[in-house]
């Protein structure tokens, strides 16, 4: 899988003038995930390093920690969730792709659809049931059960916002998969999922 951040030219799908609105969406979409990426690497560097602090004073200096793990834990989740649709922009979850070299370009078209309205509907289920645990927690004041006690809506909010904005990037990509060409193939793999002929 390329982990390099591709020119906007190249991630771009759908031509602007065949669909100015769908464009529209699509370039607001790569624009924010591209925004969102880079604090969520800055996010898993620094659980690294919370994690790390949190070893070392406990094994030399002999200090407990109650707010380290949670530290890691919030700012994981956020990297966890908040980067999902950026990943989906390149077809980076995990798949299944021994079946793909064995369907042709049109049933492997097909297929790709179909898993792609499963994983919105999936993903919509799980979005709306982050919402309903962030308005919970949040008029309820949840809070975590350590003597630190964060506040509980951090966590659902960076969960619900990350699923949100994978459905969000899923619709596009539905949407611009129905507009492309019939006869084009989609580029599964390590590349950002384009059609050829495009």
């Amino acid at each position: 899988m390329s982990h390099q951040i591709l020119d906007v030219q190249l991630t771009l799908r759908l031509d602007p003038h065949r669909n100015p609105v769908l464009s529209r969406l699509e370039r607001g979409m790569l624009a924010l995930n591209r925004l969102i990426v880079i604090p969520c690497m800055v996010a898993l560097v620094a659980a690294a390093c919370v994690l790390t602090y949190s070893v070392v004073t406990r094994y030399f200096l002999k200090m407990s920690t109650d707010w380290q793990d949670e530290v890691a834990i919030f700012l994981l989740v956020g990297a966890t969730f908040l980067s999902g649709a950026y990943v989906q922009t390149y077809r980076g979850h995990i798949g299944i792709e021994a079946i793909a070299s064995l369907l042709s370009p049109r049933a492997n078209r097909w297929r790709m659809l179909f898993v792609d309205i499963a994983s919105l509907l999936f993903c919509a289920f799980f979005s709306w049931k982050s919402w309903t645990l962030l308005h919970e927690a949040w008029v309820d004041g949840q809070t975590t059960t350590s003597t630190w006690g964060p506040p509980l809506w951090i966590p659902y909010f960076m969960m619900a916002l990350g699923m949100t904005m994978i459905c969000m990037q899923l619709a596009t990509s539905l949407a611009i998969d129905l507009l492309a060409d019939k006869t084009a193939q989609p580029i599964e793999g390590g590349e950002h999922a384009k059609w050829l002929g495009d």
